[in-house]
């Protein structure tokens, strides 16, 4: 354990004693995210851009209301794969916000660069197009519903290569929640 947090959980330990309150402290703060004059803010900790996407390495994830295992338990996710967007590093832990909006602060080592996605989750019912080439005048793969979870292999910045259990396509890059618009990446 670093030698600050060894430091700040003896203040946390002192000051709740003196308080005679057991209740734990609001979340520390994230660390700074630097600027590049590329506009791109860069993790303290990590040296990668903040935010970003990434997905959930494991099948069940404890998420904190803070960045330490002595913050409690505010859910746990419970599907390897879910696309999550990291807005800020606090020594090995990471804020992340999902789909829904809802944020915790989860270990470093459970979350994967692997890039995934979901098929417009806001969408209430109708099934999405995905074609076998980027362009909408092309032939239907297969149509996916709101939510799946797909693996992305590729953006251009408008079209985004997919694939799934038993699908492989382009979608419209605005229907996925788990890319940024605009992104691009091979």
């Amino acid at each position: 354990m670093p030698s600050r947090l060894i430091l700040a959980s003896l203040v946390l330990a002192a000051a709740t004693a003196l308080a005679g309150n057991a209740m734990v402290a609001a979340p520390a703060s994230a660390q700074a995210a630097k600027e590049l004059e590329s506009g791109v803010m860069i993790g303290p900790v990590s040296g990668l851009p903040v935010p970003r996407y990434v997905s959930l390495k494991a099948g069940k994830v404890f998420v904190r209301q803070g960045p330490t295992k002595d913050y409690p338990v505010a859910f746990v996710y419970r599907r390897a794969g879910e696309p999550v967007e990291i807005t800020a590093e606090y020594d090995n832990w990471r804020r992340i916000r999902d789909s829904e909006g809802s944020e915790g602060w989860v270990w470093h080592s459970l979350l994967s660069g692997r890039r995934t996605a979901l098929v417009a989750p806001w969408a209430k019912d109708s099934a999405l197009p995905l074609f076998v080439k980027a362009s909408a005048s092309e032939r239907l793969a297969a149509r996916l519903e709101p939510k799946v979870l797909v693996e992305v292999k590729k953006c251009d910045g408008d079209w985004c290569r997919v694939e799934g259990d038993g699908f492989d396509g382009f979608i419209e890059q605005t229907r996925l929640w788990g890319v940024y618009p605009g992104e691009r990446f091979d």
